[in-house]
């Protein structure tokens, strides 16, 4: 099957509207990866702001949790002077945290695009800083069509793809065989512990030199159970919403035990943006509209048998893990991170883990961003890898590798928000190799 090159699009389309998220007739015959369509964008901060880089989409080959043929959608983007040699990709996995395909990065971080209260805003103004490296970046839509929040292996499956499918797109100046780091925090740190866990045995080609997991949820049910009812119910209102799309008992329980009004929240959740959710179902207690506690049904055999498969820890990433939680996480519970670290460990992976007591869910990204930069340079120059121990710091920022690159940090977010080329700068590609303090305070 031969590679479209689509035309630039003339007006921003929701991806369950536009044509290009369509695979041609018989794309499931072709190799998990294979690009199968390709076409210039222009992205923005806000959906307003130009970001001055290079940037595509690549319509590619995946597969589903149940290994059934699909195509997905991953946005590549270049600093504005293009890619130079031997220069590393990262795929970043967005905290997509909802349904709608509104809230996709495909079409999120679109010029024109309307989807405020999608996250990928806020994680543009951290990710953009690898294009100030001189890296390239790899941002698949790792739900995938269905926005299937929460499903397990799939968005291992997606991400892993889209770099299959970027190192293989030519126009990209992407070396096929560049070292490929990556990283993702909350919703997208979970789907970046999947891509490290299912990367031995789906990709074992690509050369993954590490993995950063920022609270990476860790566990679903627990999370559910402490958020419903909060000021975040919005979330696991958003993950019951996703699921009954995925497992077909699932699905039969909620029509048994919930009402039409229950019903109709979940439809509505399944339409909305992470923050419009959060903002709209703050306080809301899934049990208000089931004829059972929640509790109950997710304790019934049929739903064991979900969890048991969206769990976490069973299998080992090849590569070094850096993990980073708040230890005052209002939204991901420390315990739950803790708990996945053990299970990492005890299947043999080598986990550097760090606990940071000064920050919460929202701060700990663009706080954690320098350094998880840092590190995954660290292993793109094969210097030798973090020791595998937990700390608890005050905050990552006492670590030298932690603050360094912040101030960096800071002018790539003005450059973003003014519009600025970014291009790969002499400081940034310095900074590579250069960030000892992490080997040595972590």
């Amino acid at each position: 099957m031969s590679v479209e090159n689509w035309p630039a699009p003339d007006r921003v389309l929701l991806p369950d509207a536009d044509p290009f998220y369509v695979p041609r007739a018989g794309f499931e015959r072709s190799a998990e990866g294979t690009l199968l369509r390709w076409r210039p964008v222009e992205l923005a901060a806000f959906g307003l702001i130009p970001l001055r880089v290079r940037a595509w989409q690549l319509l590619y080959r995946t597969t589903d949790l149940n290994g059934v043929p699909e195509a997905s959608v991953t946005t590549v983007v270049a600093p504005a002077d293009g890619v130079g040699a031997g220069a590393p990709l990262l795929s970043f996995q967005c905290a997509i945290d909802a349904i709608s395909a509104r809230a996709f990065p495909s079409y999120s971080l679109r010029r024109g695009s309307r989807a405020l209260g999608t996250f990928a805003h806020v994680e543009l103004l951290c990710f953009a800083d690898a294009l100030r490296r001189g890296w390239a970046i790899s941002i698949p839509d790792h739900e995938g069509m269905l926005g299937a929040w929460g499903a397990p292996r799939e968005p291992g499956y997606r991400a892993l793809d889209g770099v299959r499918a970027a190192l293989s797109f030519g126009p990209g100046g992407i070396d096929p065989a560049a070292q490929v780091g990556l990283w993702g925090y909350s919703g997208g740190g979970l789907a970046t512990a999947w891509a490290a866990e299912m990367a031995p045995t789906y990709a074992p080609e690509l050369d993954i030199a590490g993995a950063v997991l920022g609270s990476p949820v860790g566990d679903l049910v627990s999370t559910f159970h402490r958020l419903n009812g909060g000021l975040h119910a919005g979330l696991p209102t958003l993950v019951v919403a996703a699921l009954r799309r995925v497992y077909p008992d699932f699905e039969a329980l909620i029509d048994t035990h919930f009402s039409d009004a229950g019903r109709a929240v979940l439809d509505k959740a399944a339409e909305s943006t992470t923050a419009a959710a959060v903002l709209r179902l703050a306080r809301y207690n899934i049990d208000r509209h089931s004829s059972t506690p929640m509790s109950e049904v997710l304790a019934l055999e049929a739903m064991l048998a979900v969890f048991a498969d969206l769990a976490l820890g069973g299998r080992a990433p090849a590569v070094p893990l850096l993990v980073e939680q708040a230890v005052h996480d209002q939204i991901i519970a420390v315990a739950d991170i803790d708990a996945l670290v053990e299970r990492y460990r005890a299947q043999g992976a080598h986990v550097t883990y760090l606990r940071d007591r000064a920050s919460e869910h929202l701060s700990l990204l663009p706080l954690s961003t320098p350094l998880s930069l840092n590190w995954l340079a660290d292993r793109f120059a094969g210097l030798a890898v973090t020791p595998a121990q937990t700390r608890t710091l005050r905050s990552v920022l006492t670590l030298p590798a932690g603050r360094r690159g912040l101030a960096e940090l800071g002018r790539t977010a003005l450059r973003v928000l003014f519009a600025r080329p970014l291009r790969a700068s002499a400081a940034g590609q310095d900074q590579r190799g250069q960030v000892g303090g992490v080997r040595h305070a972590a």
